[in-house]
């Protein structure tokens, strides 16, 4: 079974200064971080803001390819977490035929604000992403893992994601 999500915003970790990209599910309240590169978290940002580049990025390059060929994504879906890595899947049609593409979530959730395509995530990442933030709090020996909450941002200021460079 799989839940609709939307962006909720994106963050800074503190204890790790990396980005962080929050799902919101669409028809209730879990939440869902995704720890994410610099470079996609730019990305998302930039499309979320609807700032244009002054060249096309890597995500917008697979959506003019995508839709050259005359296809369509369907939809992404987080489909797994293992060993703290999440995993996703975009899922294309493509001359009436289905094509279903190994991806990174936050590759994944980047075309998919390119292109205006429903975000997935199944029910087991969703169950199993709470020992994702406590590992993570043992991890940089915070304080207690309940704890680890954080104020999820209204708007997303473009400083916040270029913590690194």
């Amino acid at each position: 079974m799989e839940r609709e999500m939307k962006i909720r915003g994106l963050m800074i970790d503190p204890a790790a200064n990396t980005p962080i990209v929050v799902l919101k599910e669409v028809d209730g309240d879990q939440l869902l971080p995704i720890w994410v590169g610099p470079f996609e978290a730019n990305a998302i940002a930039f499309e979320i803001e609807k700032m244009a580049p002054p060249r096309p990025m890597t995500h917008d390059l697979l959506r003019n390819l995508i839709l050259q060929m005359d296809g369509r994504v369907r939809r992404v879906v987080v489909t797994e977490l293992r060993n703290n890595t999440f995993f996703a899947v975009i899922e294309l049609e493509i001359a009436g035929k289905m094509i279903f593409l190994d991806a990174r979530p936050s590759d994944a959730i980047a075309l998919a604000l390119r292109v205006d395509a429903p975000i997935f995530v199944h029910e087991s990442v969703l169950e199993s992403s709470t020992s994702v933030v406590v590992e993570r709090a043992e991890d940089e020996e915070s304080e207690k893992a309940d704890e680890l909450e954080f104020d999820w941002p209204e708007e997303i200021d473009e400083s916040d994601i270029r913590g690194r460079g």
